[in-house]
Formats: structure tokens, sequence, C-alpha cells
């Protein structure tokens, strides 16, 4: 199709400045909600190329939306640029936002020829406080007929398959006491923490299939002769279905109750995130952009592979809106994602081809939906079912 060789030469063009903001952003890790430097860079780069910007979406200084086109066809692509605490991009979301770009800049001056309203959503925190899960609840996602992104991994597949996931915040409150003079006089606020993590433990043998807990210690106590008096736990809890996930988030709270419970402290247990829900993968999409992605020479060796990849807040996007999120292969050998050695990675030669091919296969994509009125009924048709779910 001609426009497809259009949209590639597009970003044949634009090459060298796409690869330069994915290496930008890999060399100047942000943590979520504090993109500021990712957040301008992109949405400059698209103001930059006729895109009207919408900066500070929802009360989040660093989310954005960049719109160009009036055609009646709305299509939304999503970028992410929020780093690992301690690991920087060992999530590829330098590579994920090339990618966006890549999609962007090839259609960009074909949008009133494709007849469409191409959207940029600029996302923040990923990784752990759920940028889009804020815009969806602020209805920045109205109105869309589709939306989708790509994420790099170790493996290629036109489909994602996540869990739903939450977290427990436990901060645990006890009374300090010298450790070795009067520990009696104490409550271990430390104590508390173990007992939680060995009643979860034990848990885990009657979890339901698919159901995870995972515990960090974020807080131990201030020294090893004090009994500590204020200790905190923070756990992610997974499950198939945002449906299901109460009722494990239920489990782990008792046995939170019962560490306090049991060692005579208070505690208190919150949310820090809203909770990510599983992924409805659009059956059409992913085989539209399976196709273009192999035109590309991109091989999906692990498509029979469902075994969950981790959660994401687009999970939640693809329950009011026909969605996909590919997983890109970065040839990283046994690194896996939220590793180091994946965070290194994530600006190798395989890398910026990735971004660049899953940018691009994302554009050609959109054109198959824009140029096929059966394919756009069929979106809406898609987009009506889950609305009224």
């Amino acid at each position: 199709m001609a426009i497809k060789k259009i949209c590639r030469r597009n970003v044949e063009a634009a090459e060298e400045v796409l690869l330069g903001l994915s290496h930008r952003i890999h060399a100047d890790p942000e943590l979520g909600f504090e993109e500021y430097r990712a957040c301008r860079l992109l949405s400059t780069e698209l103001e930059q190329r006729g895109f009207t910007l919408e900066r500070g979406l929802a009360q989040m200084p660093t989310a954005f939306r960049a719109t160009i086109g009036e055609g009646p066809l709305v299509v939304g692509v999503c970028v992410e640029y929020d780093a690992l605490p301690g690991i920087g991009h060992a999530c590829g979301h330098n590579v994920i936002a090339a990618a966006g770009m890549t999609a962007a800049f090839g259609l960009a001056p074909l949008v009133d020829q494709l007849g469409i309203k191409l959207v940029v959503f600029g996302t923040p925190a990923e990784e752990n406080g759920g940028g889009k899960v804020v815009l969806l609840e602020a209805g920045e996602f109205d109105g869309l007929d589709l939306a989708m992104m790509v994420h790099p991994s170790n493996r290629e597949q036109s489909r994602s398959h996540c869990l739903a996931i939450g977290d427990l915040r436990v901060r645990f409150i006890g009374k300090n006491a010298h450790a070795s003079a009067a520990p009696y006089e104490g409550i271990n606020a430390g104590d508390a923490v173990t007992v939680a993590q060995v009643a979860v433990g034990l848990l885990r043998q009657q979890l339901h299939p698919g159901d995870q807990v995972h515990s960090i210690v974020s807080h131990g106590g201030e020294a090893a002769n004090v009994i500590p008096a204020d200790t905190g736990l923070v756990f992610n809890f997974r499950s198939p279905k945002l449906e299901t996930l109460d009722r494990l988030e239920q489990r782990i709270r008792a046995c939170v109750e019962g560490a306090a419970r049991a060692t005579g402290c208070t505690f208190e247990a919150s949310s820090e995130a809203p909770a990510y829900s599983e992924f409805n993968n659009n059956d059409i999409l992913s085989g539209l952009y399976r196709a273009n992605a192999e035109a590309l020479g991109r091989t999906f060796d692990h498509e029979d592979d469902t075994s969950p990849v981790g959660s994401t807040d687009m999970a939640n996007v693809s329950r009011i809106v026909p969605a996909i999120h590919p997983m890109l292969d970065i040839d990283c050998g046994t690194a896996v994602n939220h590793q180091p050695e994946f965070a290194q990675h994530c600006i190798s030669e395989a890398a910026d081809r990735a971004a660049i091919e899953g940018g691009l296969s994302m554009a050609w994509t959109i054109i198959d939906v824009a140029t096929d009125e059966a394919t756009q009924r069929s979106l809406r048709t898609d987009r009506e079912h889950l609305l009224a779910d």
C-alpha cells in the first residue's frame, strides 16, 4: 500500500531524532510523577511537529495529550517514560516512548488523508502510581476508537498476558525499649513484620491459581539494640481478574491484623496506587499488528506462551477501549524485565530496531483500520460491548 510506504519514509527521515529520544531518556531516569525532563522532551518535540499540546492532565504535571488531525476516527497511542528506583530503565520505558513517537512521526503528515484524529498520551508513573488510571477516571480516554502501545521484553508477542495488581502499604506501631536492659518494656514492631511475612508465606499454599503475593520490608527499625517501634511492609498482590483481586487483598489484610494482635502492635494499612486490571486484548488489532510486524521481519516465536508477564495500567484502558499492548523482543539473552542487565539491553542495536519497527507496526495497523470501513465498524461494536459491560 502506497500510504504505508510514505509512512515508512516519514519514520526513516526522523530515525536519528527518534533513537536520540530513546537514548536521552535512558541516560536520565526519572521516577513516577517526577518525569519532568522526559515529559518536556517528548511534548516539545510533538509540538514542534504540529501537534496541539495539553499539559498537566488530571492535575499530573508530567502527563500530556498531543493531538493532530480532525478526522472522525480517533486513535490513541500511549507513551511511558518513568524509571524504576535504583535500576533505572530496567523495564525499557525509553523504548516505549521512542516507539510511540515513531508511530506519531510516521502518521502525523497523513492524518488528513487518513481521516483520523491522532492523540499521543504522555502517561506517567506506570511502575507505581497508575497514571493511565488517573487519566481514565478524569475522562481523558473518552471518545477514543482504539488505543495501543508496545513494550520491550525477552519475547515477541502480539497479545499481552498480564495479571490484575494491587498494593498494600503497612505500618506497624509498637514501643521502643532497650533491647538488653529492658526488652520486656517494648512492643516489637519488627516481630510484627516477621509474623506477617510468615503468615503470608503460609497463605501461599492456599492461594487460588494465578494469585501471587510479593513484599519488601520498607523499614525494619533504627538500631539493633533498640526494640523497634515503627516498621513497614509493602505488598504487591496479583490475581487473574480485577474482580478477584479484592478477595486476595482481604486475606493479606487478615495476616497483617493477626501479626499486630500477636505482637501487641497497632497498624495502619493503605494503598498508594489504584488497582490495575487484567488485559483485554482486541483480536482485530492484534491480528493486524502481527501481520504488519511480520512484514517488517519480526518473528513471533512465543505466541502460544500465555504465562503472565507482569501487570500494566494500560490494561485498565483495554476495559473501555479496543486496545493492544504487544511485546517486543530486544534480543536480551537471559535478562528479563526489572533487572539491571535488561536496562543495558534497552539501548542496544536490537532495542533501537525494536523501537522503530514496533512504532511503525503500530502506525501501519492504524492505517489498516483507517482505510477499511468494515474494520472500523467492528471496532466500534467492540467498544460498545466494552462500555456496556
